[in-house]
């Protein structure tokens, strides 16, 4: 008999606990982003070190704050000095990069930091024949933006300022989404 109230009270509770319920309610989860607020741009890294390297201390929020449009109007003349300064590629007039870029034609590409994509062809930041036509995850970015400083008209000029020495991801990039490996 003890069992049986014992079996009668809990078949009761799980009754009053599943009638107490109420979901009869539609709950609406809004997952739209929320833009409310105020929000200020920290940060532009449109080419990884360009910013780092050719923007002055002084003059990084202002950049970081600049419209790409702007940019090489407000800047160009600021990363060709920081340009000529750092390279000896770049050390006598007239001098130019693997392609065929002087100083001023190059900070004035590098000055506007954005990344380019290529809708219609290869997708790359180079490989021997595109240049700046995006970013595969292979690209190895910043050999490719040293060579562009250091390296001279054929690449060959200043070989130790030329290669970071990094040659491949430190794991395998999936085959599928979302093509990035696991954390460690």
């Amino acid at each position: 008999m003890k069992n049986l109230k014992i079996l009668s009270v809990a078949f009761t509770l799980s009754l009053l606990a599943f009638n107490c319920s109420n979901n009869d309610d539609t709950v609406v989860i809004d997952q739209s982003p929320d833009f409310s607020g105020v929000y200020a741009q920290e940060d532009q890294m449109g080419r990884p070190a360009v910013n780092t390297v050719f923007v002055s201390g002084s003059s990084k929020d202002m950049f970081n704050v600049t419209i790409p449009s702007a940019q090489d109007a407000a800047f160009q003349s600021m990363f060709q000095a920081n340009l000529e300064g750092l390279s000896p590629a770049f050390a006598n007039a007239g001098d130019m990069n693997a392609l065929g870029q002087t100083s001023a034609a190059f900070t004035g590409l590098l000055a506007t930091d954005v990344l380019n994509v290529s809708l219609d062809g290869t997708t790359t930041f180079y490989d021997g024949t595109n240049v700046l036509t995006g970013r595969a995850l292979a690209d190895d970015v910043i050999t490719v933006e040293l060579l562009l400083i250091f390296g001279g008209e054929d690449f060959s000029e200043n070989p130790g300022l030329s290669n970071d020495n990094v040659d491949a991801n430190d794991k395998a990039f999936l085959t599928s989404f979302p093509y990035l490996a696991s954390p460690w």
